[in-house]
């Protein structure tokens, strides 16, 4: 076929351009020499700051070589089919693989790893390090003259008795022993899948580490093998994971908090390009950004706060260099390499993000000095009728912003957040230091399942949404560096055993918000420091924060977090699985309490002999605004209304006397009896009745009297439409819980005439009462005229708590959850029978009477329970002249009851 010239020369140059190449490439293999043996593995040595002191040594702790042989054929297979499915077909180097390194090297500075087994056997064995162009060739042409000096099985065994599997097991016997307990020659198929899983990532591959990730991972690997005709497909797809050891019984790693410290060096370098099998057998020197002093006092601290407390408490100290993002502490737990960190879980950061509300609301011009009503509690539109309140219920009715940190008040910072929007949080908190994602849920938003999935909430300000101490540590050590945001990291330097740096990371700093905000910011949080107790010779900043364990006065989270000029730190303190932390004592824990005294103290010796640094003053950053002045004039009269005032508010339980709750039952009864006959004697007709569940004792004062039912009805249908759905064998369609939640959250009447006209009216409500044990309740036409009873309120609530109940425990606790979240104007009644820490679920019902000259019907019914009170009470009446004497009436009689019963 007749070529043009072009085309002949063209083809001439390339044939030529080739022979070159290949003389060039043969000549260059010739002249790399193979090692006789591999390089002997040797130990890392990490060393604090200074560079001189040890802080730990990594490096093999189990290797025993094992003929091929001993290995199963199916584990190979495992093996091949995760890494070289063509290892028995090729010559050692994978042509595509190697241009591809090549070019990201060259043209996007990544380090990309070899693709066959036997450039990996290469990497590993005689260990070249450098991340260059340089490396891959060599590293090319050791793996051909390795496959000319040993047979592919050779080879192959070389390379199973010299992977790093992570657990301080190196070589598949290791690994055996580690993950399963037993020898190689016992792995099967699958147990082999879960070791070549952990080829890529020694520390995702391990299911105690990443089961997500390493379960995905393994079931690649079995149809990769199914692929290659080496397992069934079936089996690929059924087999089930095998059991793993949660932790290696043979590897002896580095104990105590300095273990965590070595796996988080080893991330950041294996991050950097550099392999587990690397850092553990090659020699390696790692000075870190550890500082040796303050190290001692965050080990010391943490480790007095928790001595001789309950064995659940778990605490997380990181403390960052502002300037470089140096982690100079770290503690993360005491258990050593390989264990659960909690400096790295995600818990929600309590009243910690405040200060990110108010750099937000900085940036928009609104000064820390404007006012906002801090009265408590307060409703706000996107909290479902949700009343929300401030801690121990603190009251500041005209309240400057700072004022509101350092008492840590909830409502005025909904109500910023609120006027700046919650999504401008969000963006501060991302632009500080919150990751965007923590795996693969979006961080700081709504979760699915969560009322608004994917987008963020007001209640960011009061750190609902889950963050990790050592994130939170780099947004606190960006406010400290005046807004420049550091890369937190572990590693200074990088050398060969000989002295020669292979790696520092390029510590910057980014610009992420302006000076002026992140110096107002540390002056309002100096008065957080002089509020709650000063470090000790330094000044300091701080924001404490707890995270309310469900209705009750306990936390399940407790934070401190914070810094001096020089040092940022933050402190967690909880539980491993989220529930409520308490001292010894049993004192609960809250932010300014374990957390802000560790910070304290940790802070003093870290920083002890060191000269004191000024905090920047304030510039005044933005202009005294506020919130809207009507929510301002509209404030009761009955609150003070002094600038800045804080002051506390009704207490539950303030009603009670505990004093009188003395002698034997019958004794209390006969007294409670005599006190609500001369309370009668004044007071409008009403009656009581008193289950208590823990004791068995039962009261009743005119119990078995008929009243009208006004609302408390509203339990009653919502019990007979959740028996219609059991009936039918179904939950509640969206539209019957919509009615629902406003029927009892709101005592929406139109939403309860729709549910009792689906239940089909009087006729059936009686009979659902009836199979409740309610023999007294007696509906009528209008739901709100129905009658009943004292003791049968007492026993609907019963119903809802009983497991004999006809009610199934999904509707009996849909029912109480619904009655513990009423409106904020619908609280009062029997919860004035509760104290702090007692949760109340509770439905009140009020009626002008047209039967009585518009006289007011009054009830509560509902129940109180805690960890020692889990009580049904109800309080029906009526003859009042206005609704609020009847609700003092109704809280009086339930006030007395428990003033004299004491449940």
């Amino acid at each position: 076929m007749w070529l043009p010239r072009w085309a002949r020369r063209t083809t001439a140059g390339l044939l030529a351009l080739t022979v070159v190449l290949t003389i060039v490439a043969a000549g260059y293999v010739a002249s790399v020499d193979l090692p006789p043996e591999p390089t002997a593995p040797q130990a890392s040595v990490l060393f604090y700051r200074d560079g001189k002191t040890v802080l730990a040594r990594i490096g093999t702790t189990d290797r025993t070589d094992v003929a091929l042989d001993r290995i199963p054929v199916p584990v190979r297979q495992a093996f091949l089919a995760a890494e070289d499915r063509g290892f028995y077909d090729h010559f050692g180097v994978s042509i595509r693989g190697l241009a591809r390194a090549l070019w990201t090297n060259i043209f996007h500075d990544s380090g990309q790893g070899a693709s066959t087994i036997t450039q990996q056997y290469v990497r590993n064995a005689y260990l070249t390090q450098d991340r260059t162009v340089s490396r891959k060739t060599r590293e090319a042409a050791l793996a051909l003259k390795v496959e000319n000096r040993y047979s592919k099985d050779e080879i192959l065994v070389r390379y199973l008795n010299t992977i790093y599997f992570g657990r301080g097991a190196y070589g598949i016997q290791a690994a055996a022993r580690a993950f399963f307990g037993t020898d190689v020659d016992r792995l099967d198929a699958a147990q082999g899948a879960v070791l070549a899983s952990m080829v890529k990532d020694p520390t995702r591959g391990d299911p105690a580490a990443d089961p997500k990730w390493a379960a995905a991972r393994w079931r690649w690997i079995l149809r990769s093998m199914a692929d290659q005709g080496w397992l069934p497909a079936a089996t690929a797809d059924r087999t089930p994971y095998p059991k793993v050891a949660p932790e290696s019984v043979t590897t002896t790693a580095v104990n105590g908090p300095l273990g965590l410290i070595a796996d988080r060096v080893e991330d950041e370098l294996t991050r950097a390009g550099y392999s587990h099998q690397q850092i553990r057998i090659g020699g390696l020197q790692v000075t870190t950004t550890i500082d040796a002093t303050a190290q001692a006092a965050a080990v010391r601290r943490t480790a007095a706060a928790l001595e001789g407390q309950p064995k659940e408490l778990r605490t997380a100290l990181v403390a960052i260099d502002p300037a470089d993002g140096g982690v100079r502490a770290y503690y993360g737990g005491d258990r050593g390499r390989g264990y659960f960190d909690d400096a790295l879980a995600a818990r929600p950061p309590a009243s910690t993000f405040k200060p990110l509300a108010l750099a937000a609301a900085e940036e928009r011009g609104i000064a820390f000095q404007s006012i906002y009503n801090g009265t408590s509690p307060r409703l706000f539109p996107d909290r479902g009728g949700a009343p929300l309140y401030n801690q121990n219920n603190l009251q500041c009715p005209i309240c400057p912003l700072d004022t509101a940190m350092v008492y840590s008040l909830n409502t005025p910072f909904y109500a910023l957040t609120q006027q700046i929007g919650p999504d401008s949080v969000r963006d501060l908190a991302l632009r500080l230091g919150i990751p965007a994602k923590y795996g693969d849920q979006p961080t700081l938003v709504d979760a699915k399942g969560e009322p608004t999935p994917g987008r963020t909430r007001s209640d960011i300000s009061l750190g609902r949404y889950p963050v990790a101490p050592a994130d939170l540590a780099t947004v606190y050590a960006t406010l400290a560096n005046g807004g420049r945001r550091p890369d937190r990291h572990f590693v200074q330097s990088l050398s060969t055993a000989a002295g020669g740096v292979l790696y520092r990371p390029a510590t910057k700093a980014e610009r992420v918000m302006s000076a002026d905000v992140a110096a107002d910011i540390g002056s309002v949080l100096a008065q957080v420091v002089r509020h709650d107790g000063p470090v000790p010779g330094v000044d300091a900043a701080a924001k404490t924060g707890s995270q309310q364990w469900g209705d009750t006065l306990d936390s399940s989270d407790a934070w401190t977090a914070g810094w001096t000029p020089g040092l940022a730190a933050v402190i967690w303190v909880g539980r491993e699985k989220p529930g409520p932390i308490r001292e010894k004592t049993g004192k609960s824990i809250n932010g300014d309490g374990m957390p802000y005294r560790i910070w304290r103290d940790f802070l003093g010796d870290a920083l002890h002999g060191q000269p004191a640094r000024p905090m920047a003053a304030p510039p005044m950053v933005g202009r005294r605004a506020g919130e809207d002045p009507k929510t301002l004039k509209g404030l009761d009269a009955g609150f003070r209304k002094g600038y800045g005032v804080v002051y506390p508010g009704p207490q539950k339980g303030d009603k009670v006397d505990k004093t009188k709750a003395t002698g034997s039952w019958p004794q209390r009864v006969n007294r409670l009896t005599k006190e609500l006959d001369q309370y009668a004697a004044t007071a409008p007709d009403f009656a009581v009745s008193v289950v208590d569940r823990k004791t068995g004792h039962r009261y009743d004062y005119h119990g078995d009297r008929s009243f009208q039912t006004a609302s408390v009805i509203k339990v009653e249908l919502l019990a007979a439409l959740l028996l219609r759905a059991q009936d039918a064998s179904r939950g509640l369609t969206s539209t019957e819980r919509s009615r629902a939640t406003k029927m009892i959250r709101a005592s929406d009447n139109t939403a309860a005439k729709q549910i009792y006209n689906a239940i089909g009216g009087p006729g059936p409500l009686r009979d659902a009462c009836r199979r409740l044990g309610l023999d007294d309740t007696v509906p009528a036409a209008s739901f709100g005229s129905s009658t009943t009873t004292a003791l049968d309120q007492t026993r609907m609530v019963e119903a809802l708590t009983s497991s004999t109940s006809p009610l199934t425990k999904t509707s009996r606790d849909q029912m109480l959850q619904l009655m513990s979240s009423v409106n904020a104007d619908q609280t009062w009644g029997v919860s004035a029978a509760a104290f702090a820490g007692e949760q109340t679920s509770l439905k009140n019902g009020w009626l002008a009477s047209s039967k009585e000259d518009n006289r007011w019907v009054i009830n509560s019914t509902g129940r109180v329970a805690g960890e020692k009170s889990d009580v049904a009470i109800s309080v029906l009446s009526h003859g009042h002249k206005d609704k609020q004497s009847g609700i003092d009436a109704v809280e009086n009689v339930a006030a007395l009851t428990r003033s004299y019963l004491g449940w």
